[in-house]
Formats: C-alpha cells, sequence, structure tokens
C-alpha cells in the first residue's frame, strides 16, 4: 500500500522557509548540526510504498553510503502517478524539434504516464527485467524521457549514451554494463545535420554479444539496417501493447539503494567510468535541488537546455522537474540553428520563466551581438541558471543584461555527474550573487579545502582542493563492475572525505569559486574528457609515435584541447596528419573530444624516470612560458625550447 505524505503540497523550499539570507543561514546552520533529521524531513515530502528504517548509514574509507534503508519506492510513481489526481491535466514536458517549421508536442502528466506504461510493457514484452541493464542512444526527442522512465518504471538500469558518442565508445560502454537491450532512433538532426543514429549503433553492436533486442525509434525516416530477430521498429512494438488491451504497467517495487542508473564519465585514466546512483537518495536529490535552487512555483515554465545524454539532462530536464510537477521544455535542436536568435524565439513562444544553459553557449551567442536577443520578448523570464563550468564575468554579465534585463538572479551551479545534482550555488532570490562565483553550497552540504598534504585550509581568503566532508543523498554509491576504482578516484586520495577534482577558492565573504580540474581531466564546452583517453585515440593513428594532451584557455569552450604529437612518420602537409588524427580522435571518442589544437614535436618533456611533465605542457599551452620551473632534471632539456618554439 502507497504511503502518501500528500499529493499536493507547497514547494518543498516553502515548507523549509527559505525566502531570505538569515533564513539560508538558519536552515544550513541546522542541516550540518542534524543531518539526518534534516534530510528525513526533506525526504517525507516524496511518496514511499515503506517508509525507511534508517536515514543513513555510511563511512568513506570502503566507501559504504547508504539513504533511507529498509524503504521501498518506484521514482516514476514519484514523477508521474502522484500528480495525476491534481496535475493530469498539466503539461510536463513541452518539445521544441530541431526544425522550427515542423510543430512542437505537449505531453501532459497524464499522457506521459500513458506513454510511460506503454513502452514499459514493450520492454517487458521484449524480456526485459528488474536488474537488466539497457542502453539508450537517442534523439533528444519526448520519446527519450519515456524510455528512461520505463526503464525505470520496471527496475531496469538505464545507461544513457549521448548521441554525439562514436560507435567505439558506446560499444565500451555496453561491454562493461552487458546490456542486453539498446534503444535508439534512425536518426536525427542536429541543426542542418542529420546524425545516423542507427548505424552507429549497428556499427557497436559487432563488439556486444549481450544484446538481443535492438528497438527503433522513427524520427528521420534515414534507410536502415533491420537485423531479423533482433531489430524492432518502436511504432510496431507500441501497436502490439495497444492491441493487448491494458495499458497499464504497475510500477515495481524497488529498495532505496537499488541501481537506477549508470552514467560513464570520463576520468584521469582512458577508460570512462560508469557512475552508479540509486533510487531513494538520487530522487530525493533531484527533487530537493531542482526546487531548491530554482525557488520553484506551481505553473512556471521551466527550460533546460541540456542533453539527456548527460546528468544535467537526467536530474533537470527528467527527475528532478517531473518529481516537483513542473513543466519541463525539451529542445532537440542547437542554440544557433536556424540563427543565433533560436533560444530566444523558444522563451518567446512558451512564455520560459526559468531558463537554464551552459556558460559555452551563451559565450558563442555572445559573438553573434544582441539583435538577435533583442528581437524576441523575454519579458516572462524570472530566473536563470548556469551549468557545466564556471561562467567567466563576462559571460555572466551579458546573460544578465541582455537575457535577464537586469531584472533576473543567476544561479551559477556547480556540481558533477558524481554528484547527482547541485553542490554549491546561488538560491534564486535568496542567496547574494557575485559573478564568476558559484556562492554558497546548498543546506546538507559541507564542503571542505584541503591542501596537498589533505589538512584542512580554515577560515577565508584561502584556496585549496575542494572536498565534501560529509555524504548528501545524490552522491555516487560505486562504480560499475569496480567499486576499487571509485574508492581510488574519489575516497582515497584525502582520508574520510570525497574528493571533487576541483580546485577552489573561498574569498574574504566566503564565496566559493570553482577554479578548475586538478586532475587530467579537461572539461570542455562543460563536458568532461579524460586527458588519457584522448592521448589513447591519438595514440591509435599508424603514425603517431606518443602524445601529450593538456588544456589552454578558449575564448566559446572554456577550455580548449591542445595536443602534443610525437609522429616523425607525418606527412609533408602537416595539415592533412593533423585532419587524420582529428578524424581518428573522431571515429574513437566522438567529436566532443577533437583536438583543438595539435603540435607536432621532437620528443616530451619527461623525468629521468619516464613521466610526461604535462605541468610544463600546460605552461607552454596557455602562453606562459616566463616561469617553467626547472627543466635541468628533465631528460632531455632541450626539448623545452623547441616546444616553446613551435607553440601554436
Amino acid at each position: 500500500m502507497l504511503q502518501k505524505i500528500t499529493n499536493f503540497r507547497p514547494p518543498l523550499h516553502q515548507i523549509m522557509k527559505i525566502n531570505s539570507f538569515e533564513d539560508y543561514q538558519r536552515v544550513y546552520e541546522r542541516s550540518v548540526n542534524e543531518p539526518e533529521a534534516f534530510w528525513s524531513e526533506i525526504a517525507e515530502t516524496f511518496q514511499w510504498r515503506k517508509k525507511w528504517d534508517k536515514v543513513l548509514d555510511w563511512n568513506f574509507t570502503e566507501p559504504r553510503i547508504r539513504w533511507f534503508d529498509g524503504a521501498k519506492l518506484n521514482i516514476t510513481e514519484n514523477c508521474l502517478d502522484r500528480h495525476l489526481e491534481k496535475l493530469g491535466n498539466k503539461p510536463a514536458i513541452i518539445w521544441e524539434p530541431n526544425d522550427p517549421t515542423e510543430d512542437h508536442r505537449v505531453l501532459t502528466y497524464k499522457q506521459l504516464h500513458d506513454k510511460v506504461c506503454q513502452f514499459a510493457n514493450v520492454l517487458k514484452n521484449n524480456g526485459a527485467k528488474k536488474g537488466d541493464r539497457i542502453c539508450i542512444y537517442m534523439p533528444m526527442v519526448p520519446e527519450l524521457a519515456i524510455a528512461v522512465m520505463a526503464c525505470a518504471r520496471i527496475g531496469a538500469i538505464h545507461s544513457v549514451v549521448f548521441g554525439g558518442f562514436s560507435a567505439q565508445s558506446i560499444a565500451d560502454r555496453i561491454q562493461d554494463a552487458e546490456c542486453n537491450i539498446v534503444i535508439t532512433a534512425d536518426g536525427t538532426y542536429r541543426g542542418a545535420k542529420l546524425v545516423e543514429l542507427k548505424n552507429v549503433i549497428d556499427d557497436a553492436l559487432v563488439q556486444c554479444p549481450s544484446v538481443q533486442k535492438v528497438i527503433v525509434l522513427t524520427r528521420s525516416r534515414t534507410p536502415v539496417a533491420m537485423i531479423k530477430g533482433r531489430d524492432l521498429w518502436w511504432e510496431d512494438e507500441i501497436r502490439k501493447v495497444e492491441t493487448q488491451g491494458n495499458p497499464d504497467c504497475p510500477a515495481e517495487e524497488m529498495d532505496a539503494e537499488d541501481m537506477l542508473f549508470i552514467l560513464y564519465t570520463s576520468g584521469s585514466t582512458g577508460k570512462p567510468k560508469g557512475v552508479v546512483h540509486t533510487c531513494g537518495g538520487y530522487m530525493v536529490y533531484a527533487g530537493y535541488t531542482f526546487d531548491t535552487t530554482f525557488q520553484y512555483q506551481p505553473g512556471e515554465v521551466y527550460f533546460c537546455t541540456a542533453d539527456i545524454g548527460w546528468i544535467t539532462g537526467h536530474s533537470y530536464i527528467v527527475y528532478g522537474p517531473l518529481a516537483q510537477g513542473a513543466t519541463s521544455v525539451m529542445f532537440e535542436g542547437v542554440p544557433t540553428y536556424p540563427d543565433a536568435g533560436r533560444f530566444w524565439q523558444i522563451v518567446e513562444k512558451f512564455k520560459i520563466n526559468i531558463f537554464y544553459t551552459a556558460p559555452t553557449a551563451i559565450r558563442s551567442l555572445m559573438s553573434f551581438g544582441t539583435d538577435f536577443v533583442n528581437k524576441y520578448d523575454l519579458s516572462s523570464l524570472t530566473k536563470l541558471g548556469s551549468v557545466g563550468e564556471p561562467i567567466n564575468e563576462e559571460a555572466w554579465h551579458w546573460f544578465h543584461d541582455n537575457v535577464g534585463k537586469g531584472k533576473c538572479d543567476i544561479a551559477d551551479t556547480w556540481w558533477q555527474t558524481e554528484n547527482g545534482g547541485h553542490m554549491i550555488t546561488p538560491i534564486i532570490g535568496v542567496t547574494p550573487m557575485k559573478p564568476g562565483y558559484a556562492s554558497f553550497p546548498l543546506p546538507g552540504i559541507q564542503p571542505v579545502l584541503v591542501d596537498e598534504k589533505g589538512d584542512e585550509v580554515q577560515g577565508n581568503g584561502v584556496s585549496g582542493n575542494l572536498c565534501i566532508k560529509f555524504p548528501w543523498p545524490g552522491m555516487l554509491r560505486t562504480t560499475y563492475g569496480d567499486h576499487e576504482r571509485c574508492r581510488q578516484t574519489y575516497f582515497a586520495t584525502y582520508p574520510n572525505m570525497y574528493f571533487t577534482g576541483d580546485g577552489c577558492l573561498r574569498d574574504e565573504e566566503g564565496y566559493y569559486r570553482i577554479t578548475g580540474r586538478v586532475d587530467d581531466v579537461l572539461n570542455v564546452s562543460g563536458h568532461r574528457i579524460g586527458t588519457a583517453e584522448v592521448e589513447n585515440a591519438i595514440n591509435m593513428h599508424s603514425t603517431v609515435v606518443e602524445s601529450a594532451v593538456v588544456g589552454y584557455p578558449h575564448d566559446i569552450k572554456g577550455q580548449g584541447v591542445y595536443a602534443f604529437v610525437v609522429n616523425p612518420g607525418r606527412k609533408d602537409d602537416e595539415d592533412v596528419t593533423r585532419r587524420d588524427i582529428i578524424a581518428t580522435v573522431s571515429r574513437l571518442i566522438g567529436p566532443i573530444a577533437k583536438p583543438d589544437k595539435i603540435q607536432f614535436v621532437s620528443g616530451l618533456p619527461k623525468t629521468r624516470s619516464g613521466k610526461i611533465m604535462r605541468r610544463i605542457l600546460r605552461k607552454i599551452a596557455e602562453g606562459d612560458t616566463s616561469n617553467l620551473g626547472d627543466t635541468s632534471t628533465l631528460l632531455d632539456p632541450a626539448v623545452v625550447e623547441e616546444i616553446k618554439a613551435g607553440a601554436l
């Protein structure tokens, strides 16, 4: 029997009574002093089949983190079923296609519930069951959100792969999770470009014997190969369910700590790691952060421009907004197609109130000037947000002045795939903003700065490596199939702390400013890309002996990819070789990882033990060659002068 706390309730932030900075400080202090009582109160605003026996059980040594142990639930009942009585006819998802001349679609909570149940039955008809891993490689269409929630409905674990990844990258992810079903589409549109998704999947599946069924949505009407016994059309499978009569699909009962999804993210080694999130804690945290950061009010129309292939789309297009009964706008296309006014045209069209996008998009649109912004009525906007990377001050002011017309607060949200949701961010209308700063931790989050030895750096006006010293419900539980990697990556660097991999400054007033990665991970247009992964791909090129990859400041992307390549067999035309290497990286990882600059070198700066000194290469890539430090201890100090002379 469902334990319904309430079907229709005031927003979470009203329950916590966060209406001013003083309220924030009071609630934050309580969340630190009484964390279990704090999170229990928030969790009680959700719907559980059985309440938890214990709020929290944890240690950061193994690590072992369990939230709401003993509780039973299904996240889709919280995102769909519990809204049907009061909000059944309210738009849940508004979808805007890539082509502005194509009709948009609106799915109410009732319609979305029916479609999720319908597709959940399709999955069950094709042998899917609780605990199975299902790979989803789809366009940004409503069926992507439907497929994600249909998996959750039946207790299958979804692994969504961004539509820009290559066949090899997909194969790696399918193999790691041993997926038995793939959900895809014939193709998708991204601006003027057609992306043939099914063909990419076919190339990937040559290496994936675990896959038994491929369900293919018709989107682009691209000719595709359909293999008898394996490949099925989405529409045909839906018709079969319709002829069976009962469209309902009762939600599978899940333990709070059962896996909900795997999402692969780049690390400092070549192999992507599958971050695991669980049902109960992730649901509570995604809903809490959406509601709190944006101070969501019933009736507001919310537009997050991310792709569901990334964690932002999981938490802030699907699960977070729908758990709170919001209207979530989903966009298939890109911000510059058919012109640089597309975002603003969508804001005007649907009278968007909350707009959440990436600094990369903002910087790109800045380059087109303000005419495209001023063409449209943006008066409906009341709240803005940025995500994916720190927003630089110039972009912050452009966003605030030209899009928000000086009247909209900006939530500069800092968080990661592993976190599940916002960690350090302004709360709209509550905490004071400071351009370029993520500001203060949300209630329930306990950040610390540590020095290289792991000692906590106290007070304000300091900087260090950013760690979190106490668990939160949305944090990762493990990396799929390799718990030791989870321990080594996040919990072994500094004892009894979660290490974020980011550097951070805390200014004299206590505001937090993220200063970038301190490990070998790049943040390119908000996408985390491991340097080792890119180096491995470059080294696969037939004429490359060795490579080293670093980041450098990029006007649009934030960070660009700079590759130093040892390639004695390159062609006379270096540009042709560069294009060959870029094509290799695109094929092995995807276009998002391709180097922006490739410098051919005769050797790399190495210590006598053979370690590449990336610190030196980073300074050269950044154009800061005045202070490279002592190079006399290198195996071949002369190579540094050669690299400096040839820097691009």
